[in-house]
């Protein structure tokens, strides 16, 4: 672990000291990649073992895999005849007419691939989700790495997001949540890439190069595949936006810390000059690219049929002035998402299960996604004269509830110790929360799933800690003992824990006490 504060050596830079050592990323040599596989073998085979169970449509599957249903019939989410609540099975049946969604269609078109290839039934409808949950665990494994520069410490994450309940469950349920969230951390762990690229391409530039506003760095392919991961997570769920202005900022800062480590004068101006425009283009223009063209479906859908929601708005709707301009379909694609922010913005109906967010990393309202009732003997296999048998959507406690100790610990690092990592880390996880603080003083209706785009950089969160347990080089081997004996005795905390929590999260059958016991508070029932 002592990789964590080498430098690479650039063979081709100009100095073997100074600044142009400092500014290199951190390296962990070779091997990696068979540490990561096979934590993500492991996070793959626990997400789809039992994936078709429970059978039928639970929660906002009930929505979400007959849209996604729909655009394979049809190319745009047509409605839908309602389902028996209590165990719906496919197929989903078509009314005929436009249905009004509320959400953009990306994450749907992920599921209906998933049914294309194995199936209208539970495995197909689920499969996308536990795919990008997996990956979601490769990357962080990854991107923790390439900012640790340690194998173990980026193991350590991916572990720990192996063993999250809430990412598990939203691996294995058809919703938006979990492609939202692997788009932000694709987009994040771009940057992350582009920010090492940066650096490296500073340490070989002359020192002639760097006077004024120093270099224009040229090709950055990893930013414009940062902007594409930005316009997909949009594409999913509008609450992307948040990660889109945070990650501007971050990416504009970062490089700012770098033309300042090179030397360059004035280098809040130099970024300015040299990258702003690039950056918001990049960040901004092409992301909103993406996400139209992600409407492709309901643009190319016959406005004869009607099966597109507002689709033929704008030939019912004439336009004057300047508005006459604008294509029929662009004012009516306009329309629609107006009628849907008025929907996102009004929504104040009651859920038993909605949250506040200042209780989300306390878990003090999880979300029962199926809880069939009157499970008696004979029943899904109970042996006893009641049972239970759930999915409760609910974070792992020993990851969760150590945050409110380790996110102020992140901020002091950063503080004092000058470090941009849990700078990073920091903002990642508040902006999946703080956010929806005003919305909630609005009375709008949220849950705790809202926040799992937090979950990976809390993962890496306490990686970043476990690391700085550990200690640099100059670490005594006392302390190197003392912290990987207790960052151990933690990891196993958390395998026992979720292991505990398992058969609340994979709807297994369970005597009622057994049930009752794992229901800590009352607020989780």
């Amino acid at each position: 672990m002592t990789a964590t504060l080498q430098r690479a050596e650039a063979t081709s830079e100009p100095s073997r000291g100074g600044w142009r050592t400092r500014i290199l990323p951190p390296t962990d040599g070779r091997g990696g990649w068979i540490a990561t596989l096979a934590v993500a073998l492991l996070a793959g085979v626990l997400r789809v073992v039992r994936l078709d169970i429970p059978r039928g449509r639970i929660f906002d599957e009930i929505y979400y895999a007959c849209d996604a249903q729909n655009l394979l019939r049809y190319g745009v989410e047509a409605g839908s005849l309602p389902t028996d609540g209590d165990n719906p099975s496919p197929p989903c049946t078509p009314s005929g007419e436009a249905g009004f969604i509320v959400h953009p269609p990306l994450g749907k078109w992920a599921i209906a691939l998933g049914m294309r290839v194995f199936g209208v039934n539970e495995f197909g409808w689920r499969i996308a989700a536990a795919v990008a949950g997996t990956l979601m665990v490769v990357l962080l494994i990854r991107v923790t790495r390439r900012m640790t520069g340690s194998t173990v410490l980026a193991c350590l994450a991916g572990l720990l997001l192996t063993l999250d309940g809430l990412h598990f469950v939203q691996s294995r349920v058809a919703m938006l949540d979990i492609f939202l969230a692997a788009w932000v951390l694709a987009a994040f762990a771009c940057l992350v890439a582009d920010r090492d690229a940066v650096r490296r391409r500073l340490a070989v530039t002359d020192d002639d190069d760097l006077a004024g506003w120093g270099p224009s760095l040229g090709w950055r392919p990893w930013r414009l595949a940062a902007g594409v991961c930005l316009g997909a997570a949009l594409a999913t769920k509008w609450s992307a936006l948040y990660y889109v202005a945070v990650l501007i900022l971050l990416a504009f800062f970062w490089e700012v810390g770098a033309r300042r480590l090179a030397g360059i004068s004035s280098p809040l101006r130099a970024t300015a000059y040299r990258s702003a425009a690039p950056l918001l283009a990049v960040l901004v223009v092409l992301p909103a690219f993406v996400y139209v063209v992600s409407w492709f479906g309901w643009f190319a859908s016959s406005t004869a049929d009607q099966l597109a929601w507002d689709r033929n708005w704008a030939e019912g709707n004439p336009a004057s002035g300047l508005a006459g301009l604008v294509p029929d379909g662009l004012r009516s694609w306009w329309h629609y998402h107006v009628a849907q922010f008025n929907f996102h913005d009004e929504l104040r109906q009651k859920h038993p299960y909605q949250s506040h967010p200042a209780g989300w990393l306390l878990l003090a309202r999880p979300v029962s996604y199926y809880y069939p009732a009157g499970v008696g003997a004979g029943d899904y296999g109970c042996e006893v004269e009641s049972c239970s048998r759930e999915v409760l959507a609910i974070g792992t406690p020993a990851i969760w509830w150590i945050m409110l100790v380790v996110l102020p610990l992140l901020a002091w690092l950063w503080l004092a110790k000058r470090d941009w990592r849990p700078a990073a880390v920091l903002v990642m996880v508040l902006t999946a929360i703080v956010p929806w603080i005003r919305d909630d003083l609005d009375g709008r209706t949220m849950f705790l799933f809202y926040a799992l785009p937090a979950v990976p950089f809390m993962c890496l969160g306490l990686a970043l800690v476990a690391g700085w347990a550990y200690g640099g080089a100059a670490a005594t081997a006392r302390r190197r003992t003392a912290a990987a004996m207790g960052v151990g005795a933690y990891l196993a905390v958390v395998v026992v824990n979720f292991a505990y929590l398992y058969p609340v999260l994979a709807a297994q059958t369970l005597p009622y006490d057994a049930w009752r016991a794992r229901m800590w508070f009352t607020s989780w029932i």
